[in-house]
């Protein structure tokens, strides 16, 4: 597999506070991996990074062979690379179709329209003029994710998809996960339960204050390694 994406000694600050201390992460073409590890422990911090919301030197973040780190967010939106942010945060004022529209703004080629994105989510189609921010949690997550799709990207990162939301629908969403790069593009989820990210990823990193702690195939690592890396316990 060739590599899609890599950060080399990736730091990453809050004004003065350092919130990542030289993570290396690899993502493959058409590979799923999963980031883990407690609440503050760096996984939001990193997907802002790649995604240009938090400044980083070029040459710590490479993506398709171009130092990246520090570009602009449309300017890395343009170039592939779609967050599906914590929270959603969709456009209230908007109806469901204008926010999926804003996320095709870069006009790049890809499989991905309102027609497909429509035939993955039905519900969408449905509710097409409904204000965004009326739908239910589950609803409103796939608009988050479907507005990242119209993007067509190559590497998708969706940062806590299951947050607050019932099991059922967590299911649902995470049953797309497939479909969605089937074609070959890339994904990064940052996801909490810890069982789940390895079930829908082939590698995880374990995060522990803004390192990485334990990585490895997601089939094959131990729960009491990845424990004791999650909560930093020391045997």
């Amino acid at each position: 597999m060739s590599a899609i994406l890599e950060t080399r000694a990736l730091s990453a600050y809050y004004g003065d506070f350092q919130a990542l201390f030289g993570v290396d992460v690899t993502v493959n073409s058409g590979e799923v991996i999963a980031l883990i590890g407690s609440n503050g422990a760096g996984k939001s911090t990193f997907l802002k990074t790649l995604a240009g919301l938090l400044r980083a030197p070029a040459g710590q973040v490479v993506y398709k062979g171009e130092a990246i780190g520090g570009m602009p967010a449309a300017t890395i939106v343009g170039k592939g690379i779609a967050l599906v942010p914590e929270g959603r945060r969709l456009f209230a004022s908007l109806s469901v179709e204008e926010n999926l529209l804003l996320g095709g703004y870069c006009a790049r080629p890809g499989r991905w329209n309102l027609q497909t994105v429509y035939e993955l989510f039905p519900a969408l189609k449905e509710r097409r003029r409904h204000p965004a921010t009326a739908l239910s949690g589950g609803q409103q997550q796939m608009v988050a994710l479907g507005r990242a799709l119209m993007s067509n990207p190559d590497l998708i990162m969706c940062d806590e998809l299951s947050l607050g939301l019932a099991p059922v629908i967590v299911r649902e969403i995470y049953a797309a996960l497939p479909s969605i790069v089937a074609g070959g593009m890339s994904a990064i989820v940052v996801e909490q339960d810890v069982q789940l990210a390895r079930k829908v990823s082939t590698r995880f990193y374990c995060f522990q204050e803004g390192r990485i702690s334990l990585a490895g195939a997601s089939a094959e690592v131990s729960d009491e390694a990845i424990t004791q890396a999650y909560f930093g316990v020391v045997s």
